[in-house]
């Protein structure tokens, strides 16, 4: 067995059981044995001890909403490197979604992700299992099977189900497994050929836009089926006010529903696009700056459960192209953590905010024994700075595309070491990821 873990000095906050405190954490066997506020009561003498010097100590980042390449595109991004540029974004957990050649729509395919991840991998990868075969929307998988091969949930990726009558089906057949559905909104209609938030400053670039309707519109008809059937049902992602006055209404009727947001929705906006900046073409598209400030709102209300990366990484290739013919998609798994602490400095909202949505309540949308600080949870955390200056800097990133929204954004704020099942996975002072 590993020996022991102390960290004394730690500024200790746990959204999952509202506690913000200068105290210690004490880790054996992958599991935390004790935390207490100032030091822990018979400190064991051949416990390794670390000062954290007053630094943050949270648990580890979930994050709901993580694409790679594997299998199939394994040029963009392995699970390995992903989860590499996790361990350094303070993320220990991510659902990887279903979008892979093949899709991820067999049992055989989320036991292969989960046995690649476990030899890979230095953070905990939670597959997705496509909500139709091939991702194609016609015809719906076998939940059972995918659930008992391990799926954590089920998602459709970066497509969005048209057919509401197929979509009934999927929400009946997934409650009778009691398995969430994370779907992402969109009508493909009204989304047409449409590349960024439609308004005026569409209209000035000469791009085509893509209304709030087109979010809007899916949603108010995913919340009614799933309130008609039970399901545990979570909107992928949301990114205007009105669906955030739509959620704040109907998620008073059921306990089940759930949404989350793009940290580049809560951090950026439609004016970031700039002079057809491609690294900025996202789906959603990035909104006006007053929907951005209603995504805030919502958050702080409880209406927005969960702040995710969208990590979506891109080649080249496809990227640098004119902005209407370039694919959407933004990596932001190395910049989770440090995005949303922008909000906290701006004042915006709180730290126990942005760190509950990404800890506690992505662990409770999902059923897991992480996303907590507590005696005899996983020792999934991470220390971080909250004042420390960085700017990112593309080469320096460890995933295998560079296609990040935030290329030479200055940070205030940085994690410094990630820790899962109490083992050191990144150490800011060496810079690299420890597999």
């Amino acid at each position: 067995m590993n020996k022991p873990l102390i960290i004394r000095n730690a500024r200790i906050v746990d959204p999952a059981s509202n506690t913000d405190q200068i105290g210690a954490l004490y880790v054996k066997n992958g599991t935390i044995e004790d935390i207490a506020s100032g030091e822990i009561p018979g400190m064991p003498h051949d416990a390794q001890v670390m000062d954290a010097k007053g630094h943050l100590l949270s648990p580890g980042l979930i994050d709901m909403r993580v694409f790679t390449g594997e299998p199939g595109h394994e040029y963009r991004e392995t699970l390995a490197s992903a989860s590499k540029a996790a361990a350094t974004g303070g993320v220990t957990s991510f659902v990887c979604m279903p979008d892979t050649l093949p899709a991820i729509d067999d049992g055989a395919l989320v036991d292969f992700i989960i046995r690649r991840a476990q030899t890979d991998c230095c953070i905990n990868v939670l597959p997705s299992a496509a909500i139709t075969k091939g991702l194609k929307g016609k015809e719906i998988s076998e939940f059972g099977l995918l659930k008992q091969a391990g799926a954590i949930c089920l998602s459709e990726g970066r497509n969005s189900i048209q057919s509401s009558a197929l979509l009934r089906q999927a929400f009946t057949y997934a409650a009778n497994f009691d398995l969430p559905i994370a779907h992402h909104i969109s009508d493909a209609g009204l989304t047409g050929e449409g590349v960024m938030n439609a308004g005026l400053f569409a209209t000035t670039l000469g791009l085509k836009g893509i209304p709030r309707e087109a979010e809007t519109i899916p949603l108010s008809r995913d919340l009614q089926l799933a309130m008609m059937t039970g399901v545990r049902y979570h909107a992928a992602q949301v990114s205007c006010g009105t669906s955030i006055e739509i959620l704040a209404r109907e998620k008073q009727k059921s306990p089940t529903i759930s949404a989350g947001a793009s940290i580049n929705n809560l951090a950026l906006n439609e004016l970031d696009v700039g002079q057809y900046r491609t690294f900025f073409k996202l789906a959603p598209p990035l909104r006006s700056e007053d929907d951005r400030h209603a995504l805030i709102a919502g958050l702080n209300a409880g209406t927005v459960d969960t702040i995710h990366s969208g990590h979506d990484p891109q080649d080249v290739e496809v990227k640098r192209r004119p902005f209407a013919e370039a694919a959407s998609g933004a990596i932001g798994l190395e910049t989770l953590f440090s995005a949303a602490l922008r909000l906290v400095h701006s004042q915006d909202t709180d730290l126990m905010t942005i760190l509950r949505a990404m800890t506690a309540r992505p662990a409770q949308i999902l059923g897991l024994d992480t996303g907590k600080l507590s005696k005899g949870a996983p020792a999934d955390f991470f220390i971080a700075d909250l004042d420390y200056p960085w700017v990112v800097d593309e080469a320096s990133l460890k995933s295998r595309s560079n296609n990040t929204a935030f290329e030479d954004a200055r940070f205030s704020g940085k994690v410094m070491r990630t820790f899962v099942a109490g083992q050191l996975v990144f150490d800011h002072h060496n810079e690299v990821p420890i597999v």
